[in-house]
């Protein structure tokens, strides 16, 4: 099931970036006080309270565009409304209800997707502009300030009330669901024919020429695999307008659906920012990872070494992503994709015993204690596996300052342990009152 997505609309300079921002919990979104300042749209995974979303910020919404600019903008948010679960439409009290809201707002109540109204900058002092907004004819205006942090947990739980439930779930036979994913003209279609044996989907050379998610359903071995291949995800500088901005967004929703994203990387092609920004969002999303290097028959053997290290540097920070080098064309290495991707598939349903998980922590820890601050020592008290979400450990601390240095240490200890081989592991940890002044690793003082 992908995640349900949630587009923030509105006019210009509202503050859409900003609270995009406010519920990733970091700056994913260029924000200035001047009027236009997104183009492009930006996205973020997120988790509130236990529902994960996909957030959808968009340009400033002009619904009737007086340029070309604006038009390309309108055909962006036209785009984010129709593959939408829920609409935030969000206003500004400090300029109070003008005419671009009423337009927005007569364009919204003939959709037929919940919208959310919520008024933003409010500050004690404005509460009562508040009221104005009910004029605008969709519901009960949510006072906000996305800067502030206030207002935002009643704003989202209505977008949460806002959804509708999830289907009941059929019994189906096991099935791992892949999805194949990157930039443009990078062989992808080609891939999928290639694993498919057949031509169910378009293959050109003309960059973009796939618009949606291609599934197709394959039999390998006594195994069921459902392969996604979805449009090349654009770099930001190349505006993704109307028809390839709608592919964008179904790409984001493969990568929620899927439980392995093959990512296709172009070996003739310099690896790019955007190339790992589709990485680091397959991450968030806690999807397992399949790297593809493909067109590998066009580089020549004495520069093969050369890239080969030069990906791996670029990646270290995913160490435990495998790495397979293909011509998707030719058929070279492809009889290694499936067994891979299946490989790390059963990897994400992988439980240890607690015994195990004590055993490798103890020793991590004893060979790299908790750093100091200040005068107090960092102490791991406990950890385990979750039981409901295999890929999360929890670790029990007695200060839950732990720098993300030994976090990514202790991450990787679990993965030269226990393989995890293209798993993205979560560390939580959580702060409790140790009952004994034994800790893990950590002899008493």
């Amino acid at each position: 099931m992908a995640n349900p997505i949630v587009a923030i609309v509105g006019r210009t300079n509202v503050g859409k970036s900003t609270l995009l921002n406010r519920l990733a919990g970091k700056r994913v979104a260029v924000v200035a006080d001047l009027p236009g300042t997104t183009r492009d749209r930006i996205f973020a995974s997120i988790l509130w309270d236990s529902q994960e979303l996909t957030v959808v910020d968009t340009g400033g919404w002009q619904p009737k565009p007086l340029s070309s600019l604006e038009q390309k903008v309108l055909e962006q948010v036209e785009a984010a409304l129709s593959e939408a679960n829920v609409i935030i439409l969000l206003t500004d009290a400090q300029d109070g209800v003008i005419t671009a809201d009423e337009e927005i707002a007569d364009r919204l109540r003939g959709a037929t997707k919940p919208v959310v109204l919520a008024v933003n900058k409010v500050d004690s002092a404005k509460q009562a502009n508040v009221a104005d907004f009910y004029r605008l004819g969709l519901g009960t205006p949510i006072a906000i300030s996305a800067y502030h942090n206030l207002g935002i947990d009643d704003l989202m739980s209505a977008v949460l009330a806002s959804l509708s439930p999830s289907p009941p779930s059929s019994a189906e036979p096991e099935e791992a669901r892949l999805a194949i994913v990157g930039r443009p003209n990078v062989g992808k279609s080609t891939l999928l024919n290639t694993l498919l044996g057949t031509g169910r989907a378009i293959v050109h050379e003309a960059p973009g020429t796939t618009r949606d998610i291609v599934d197709a359903v394959i039999h390998w071995e006594d195994k069921r695999l459902l392969l996604l291949d979805t449009a090349g995800i654009k770099r930001r500088q190349h505006k993704a307008v109307g028809v390839e901005y709608y592919s964008l967004l179904r790409a984001l929703q493969a990568i929620n659906q899927c439980d392995v994203a093959l990512l296709v990387l172009d070996a003739g092609d310099s690896i790019t920012a955007q190339d790992m920004h589709i990485a680091t969002y397959i991450i968030e999303a806690g999807k397992g990872l399949l790297l593809l290097v493909n067109k590998w028959d066009l580089i020549p053997p004495m520069r093969r070494k050369e890239l080969k290290h030069e990906i791996e540097q670029r990646f270290r920070f995913i160490s435990y992503m495998p790495r397979i080098y293909i011509s998707a064309r030719l058929g070279q290495n492809m009889n290694r994709v499936l067994p891979q991707a299946w490989q790390v598939w059963q990897e994400m349903q992988k439980h240890l015993p607690q015994s195990e998980i004590d055993e490798a922590i103890t020793r991590a820890v004893s060979a790299h204690p908790p750093p100091r601050l200040g005068t107090k020592q960092l102490q791991i008290i406990r950890a385990y596996q979750d039981k409901s979400r295999v890929l999360t450990f929890i670790f029990q601390v007695n200060d839950r300052r732990i720098p993300s240095s030994y976090q990514r240490y202790l991450e990787n200890k679990l993965h030269h342990n226990f393989g995890f081989c293209g798993v993205p592991l979560r560390l939580i940890f959580t702060k409790v009152t140790r009952k004994s002044n034994k800790a893990v690793g950590v002899a008493k003082t």
